[in-house]
Order: C-alpha cells, then structure tokens, then sequence
C-alpha cells in the first residue's frame, strides 16, 4: 500500500454516538449535519450518500487533472450520478458503487480515456479497488 510523502489536508469530524442516527460536525463548522439511517424517516443524510458526493467531486477533479494532461478540455455540464450500495454479504455488511459519467459533447473515445485516466488516480477510486464492486460508465 502506498504511503503518503506529503499530507496536502486532513479533514476532521466529530460524530456523536448516535452514529447513524447522530449528528456529525467538521472541526472548522463548515460541515454539521443530521444522519439518519438509509430508508428511515429520520430528516438528516447517511454515510452512504456522503460517501457518494466525496467520490463523485473527487472524480471530477481527477478527469479535470487527465484532461488538462490530454490538452483537452471538458463540457461545463459535465457530471457524475454516484449510487453506494449498502448490502449483506455472506460473513457481514459491504459496498458496492457505479459511477455514472456524463460528458457531453467529447466522442466516446476520448470520454472513456478520460475516465479510465482518472479512475486510475482519484484517491476515492484507489482506495476502493480491489475493496468493493465498483462499476463506471460512461452515459
């Protein structure tokens, strides 16, 4: 497993014990949200999609990082539908997630070199391959 050489930000935040039923809150107050867990009634988000809305930025940066070395450049209306399933497995609980790209306007040559590109350098990505069932699609 690589090592980090340098520490670019660390993000910090509390989470009460209520844990899916909680409340967690960023050390800098930019984040404090109510959770809930999945399919409840409860008012607030769950790890699930959070964890989907950190991929899906995380990605669109890293396809900003491979276009800019492919001298291209992207549609403004690009964008990622990120789906984290949460589900049983034979021993326990697991994940599985799709990334649904939309790059409108780029061939799809070009599209899946992109994303291919990216999938291979977004920390999200990285973290997760090999770990769970990931599938990414270029729509």
């Amino acid at each position: 497993m690589p090592q980090l050489t340098k520490v670019i930000y660390t993000g910090r935040t509390h989470t009460s014990a209520g844990g899916r039923d909680g409340t967690a809150r960023s050390d800098d107050g930019r984040l404090n949200i109510a959770l809930s867990s999945p399919g409840s009634s409860g008012g607030g988000t769950n790890p699930e999609q959070l964890f989907a809305a950190g991929w899906s930025a995380c990605f669109i940066g890293a396809m900003n990082i491979a276009a800019q070395k492919m001298r291209i450049t992207l549609p403004a209306d690009l964008a990622v539908n990120a789906e984290v399933d949460l589900g049983t497995t034979g021993t326990g609980y697991g994940l599985a997630a799709r990334l649904n790209v939309s790059l409108p306007g780029l061939d799809r040559g070009t599209a899946e070199t992109v994303v291919q590109t990216a999938h291979g350098t977004c920390p999200y990505s990285l973290a997760t391959r090999g770990n769970i069932d990931v599938t990414i699609t270029v729509v």
